[in-house]
């Protein structure tokens, strides 16, 4: 029926998105976050900020978290301290962004240029890395990876709230067809839902055959 997303590799690859209830990344006029983040919440970031992943972005979302990153370390930022400290801790963390526009060296520290094709970047680095990877962001490269079946992990984490008429990003537009097998869930803050999945991408409709 399909054919699972998981290689045989060393490093795994997890695509970790935040969403909407009607699945967008974010909304035109909103704070980020849709500013429904909360302690638990930016408490978790800090966390798995530290479990030595290697984080994977595109051009726009390095030029977004790099800029924010870089206004969280002022003491008038703006940003709330756990918001601040989880936003500068980034710069710490290894990064690989993507870029055809972007030239080296990259400012933000500890990031690594690559301006080949992602998706065969990225089943080098699962063959040849051990460190697990993730997604920051980046909607058209968790797209591709997933449409690539280099995706071990589908992790979302899903914010109470619609953005029928500002929403903007539709995380699903050009996904194939995907059965989910949920492997962790867990609330945050008493709103905000974690999802965890496997992802096994479909080759037809289920009992078709």
């Amino acid at each position: 029926m399909g054919e699972t997303t998981a290689d045989m590799a060393s490093a795994s690859l997890m695509v970790d998105l935040i969403i909407s209830l009607d699945g967008y990344a974010s909304a035109e006029g909103w704070p980020g976050w849709w500013g429904l983040e909360g302690p638990e919440y930016l408490a978790w970031l800090s966390q798995e900020a530290e479990k030595n992943y290697t984080f994977l972005l595109g051009a726009n979302t390095y030029r977004l978290m790099s800029s924010m990153s870089g206004e969280a370390e002022a003491a008038d930022s703006g940003f709330s301290k756990d918001e601040g400290a989880t936003l500068t801790g980034l710069a710490a963390v290894p990064k690989v962004v993507f870029s055809s526009t972007l030239q080296a060296p990259l400012a933000w520290p500890n990031s690594e240029l690559v301006t080949g094709d992602a998706v065969e970047a990225v089943r080098d680095m699962k063959q040849t890395r051990t460190a697990p990877l993730t997604t920051l962001g980046s909607l058209s490269l968790c797209r591709s990876l997933l449409n690539a079946g280099l995706v071990d992990r589908f992790r979302l984490v899903v914010f109470p709230v619609i953005t029928g008429r500002t929403g903007r990003e539709r995380i699903y537009d050009g996904y194939p067809d995907v059965a989910l097998e949920m492997v962790d869930s867990r609330i945050f803050d008493g709103r905000l839902q974690l999802l965890e999945y496997v992802p096994t991408l479909l080759d037809g409709v289920p009992g078709s055959r």
